[in-house]
């Protein structure tokens, strides 16, 4: 048995490579998404399941959660052709097969010692532009996968250290940035690369054997404390649910449905309820309907350990053919924001066995944001640039506190680009980003509050494309908080202001110089009932302008 302190040296040892892989890529990508926001992860996987075995603390957990779907299926493949040799390096962007959506492009490659499997490696990076009808691939129209975006299922990028050219000739022949996609390729790769040589340095120094019984133990660790959390919550049957206000093709409400059974160490996230699979875009496969439940998990137990061992002490009941449980062809690219709605259900119907653990619901939706052309000046003239981005809102309260104003969302830990980022990248100017007065749930600790985003384009002309949620039902509070805002997307025409038909849906608004869109996201939903809010507390809001003179007017 393995000491304590070798176990914790060995623990923050495996994570530090993960933590470098992360890094690697982050400062060698072309896509701001990647480069400043982070979209992207890198992890250790077990050589005969795939199971997560370590994850960087910077990458998003969502992928960490799909990843070991992705590396069974690069397995798979590699199995059905022949298998896999030293340094070769598995690429694709299947959603079904490996969670998430086709921008996000897996590479998983394995590792040998004594010419035997010892584990994989893995990268998920979000890609700029893979292809499909709309630039930067969030389309809310969209009915099927192939009007997403390129479909490459698990092929083999790098043979035996070679890059493939006929390979990385199709990636880039699907693409309106082929030089973000190059750069972005060879980052993952670099990524990968470096993490190889880190682990067999670490593997020469311990031992085989050592690192294998560390993995063992930290994974059994998590399963334990994750049991023994579970244990400790009041055994009972909790439901909650919620809805997504469409999905970009029909103007109706989907409804996330979950039960959720504690009953000892047992705890069973039963979606029975939930909408069948729909004929737009905020689909989910079932890789990353169980990776969802990973990351609420770690949510309410930040202290377990992050790997397959959180899932071990879990039931998760997910009937074929729901809205998160779809199959090709039905369109998944609006993943995100069902996954954070599958959170909010997860979070208050913990809420109701042990409020202390849970907090308000957070904004909701990451509001993607997609502006495209073609440059106009004489040095860059016909030249094509798509800006995509995500935005923040605020998070919901909690025991200990008010929710942070202004976050990203909680399916990641990725950043929101800055905009002096994007304004040097793209012919745009924001005229505001502000925090959203009013747009926070009251309530003993009250949510964090949204942000205002407007942004001119600075070219002859522009196509917009909107991706959002929550314009219909609000982020909500738990133990007696309030609700926060709804999400408000406005796009101007000749001076005019416009609203979606589906409130945050739409695509190819057309923008001429000068012309405006603007993001107003929502707050986070309260915590605990609003008279017991300080007085105090109460007063700063008012001085800091978090609420509005009709706010403040109510409120005395």
């Amino acid at each position: 048995m393995l000491d304590p302190v070798t176990l914790a040296v060995l623990k923050g040892r495996l994570e530090q490579i993960a933590d470098e892989m992360d890094a690697t890529l982050y400062r060698s990508a072309f896509n701001p998404i990647i480069a400043e926001a982070h979209d992207a992860c890198h992890g250790m996987y077990d050589a005969a399941t795939g199971a997560t075995l370590v994850q960087g603390k910077s990458g998003l957990p969502v992928f960490v959660g799909a990843m070991a779907f992705a590396v069974k299926a690069a397995a798979k493949a590699a199995a059905e052709r022949g298998g896999m040799v030293d340094g070769d390096v598995w690429l694709f962007n299947d959603p079904y097969e490996g969670g998430t959506h086709a921008n996000d492009f897996k590479l998983v490659r394995p590792v040998f010692r004594g010419g035997a499997l010892f584990c994989f490696l893995a990268s998920a990076a979000h890609w700029h532009d893979v292809g499909g009808a709309v630039p930067g691939n969030y389309n809310p129209a969209a009915t099927e996968c192939w009007q997403e975006a390129v479909q490459i299922p698990p092929v083999r990028i790098v043979r035996a250290g070679v890059l493939d050219l006929d390979v990385l000739a199709i990636l880039k022949a699907n693409t309106r940035l082929p030089d973000s996609l190059w750069g972005d390729l060879n980052g993952q790769l670099a990524a990968l690369e470096l993490g190889a040589g880190r682990l067999d340095g670490l593997l020469d120094e311990y031992g085989d054997a050592t690192v294998l019984e560390s993995l063992d133990t930290l994974r059994e660790r998590a399963r334990r404390l994750m049991r023994d959390h579970i244990a400790r919550l009041p055994d009972g049957d909790y439901a909650f649910e919620d809805i997504l206000d469409n999905d970009g093709v029909r103007d109706e409400p989907l409804r996330i449905a979950l039960k959720l059974k504690i009953e000892g160490e047992r705890l069973v996230l039963d979606f029975n309820g939930t909408s069948p699979a729909c004929a737009g875009p905020v689909n989910i496969s079932r890789a990353t309907a169980i990776a969802a439940c990973y990351v609420a998990l770690k949510h309410l137990f930040p202290d377990v350990p992050a790997n397959a061992g959180v899932l071990d002490a879990v039931e998760v009941v997910l009937p074929d053919g729901l809205l998160i449980s779809a199959d090709r062809p039905r369109p998944v690219g609006g993943y995100t924001e069902t996954i954070l709605r599958m959170i909010d259900v997860i979070f208050c119907a913990m809420a109701q066995a042990e409020p202390a653990r849970a907090m308000g619901q957070a904004y909701g939706t990451i509001n993607a944001l997609s502006i495209a052309g073609y440059r106009s000046d004489a040095a860059r003239r016909g030249q094509r640039w798509v800006m995509f981005s995500f935005f923040g809102g605020g998070h919901g309260g909690h025991s200990d506190g008010d929710g942070l104003s202004h976050g990203n969302a909680p399916i990641s830990t990725a950043t929101i680009p800055p905009l002096e980022i994007l304004e040097a990248a793209y012919p745009v100017r924001f005229t505001q980003w502000a925090l959203r007065p009013d747009s926070a749930g009251d309530g003993a600790h009250r949510g964090g509050l949204g942000a205002i985003y407007e942004i001119e384009l600075l070219e002859d002309s522009a196509e917009a494309f909107i991706f959002g949620e929550r314009g219909r039902s609000a982020p909500k509070g738990i133990a007696g908080g309030g609700d926060a805002a709804l999400n408000v997307f406005r796009y101007q025409q000749g001076g005019e202001w416009l609203v979606p038909p589906m409130r945050s849906k739409m695509l190819g608004i057309q923008l001429r110089r000068g012309d405006r869109v603007r993001l107003e996201t929502p707050g986070g939903g309260g915590y605990g009932e609003p008279a017991a809010r300080p007085a105090a507390a109460r007063e700063h809001d008012r001085k800091m302008g978090y609420v509005s003179a009709i706010l403040k007017e109510q409120a005395a």
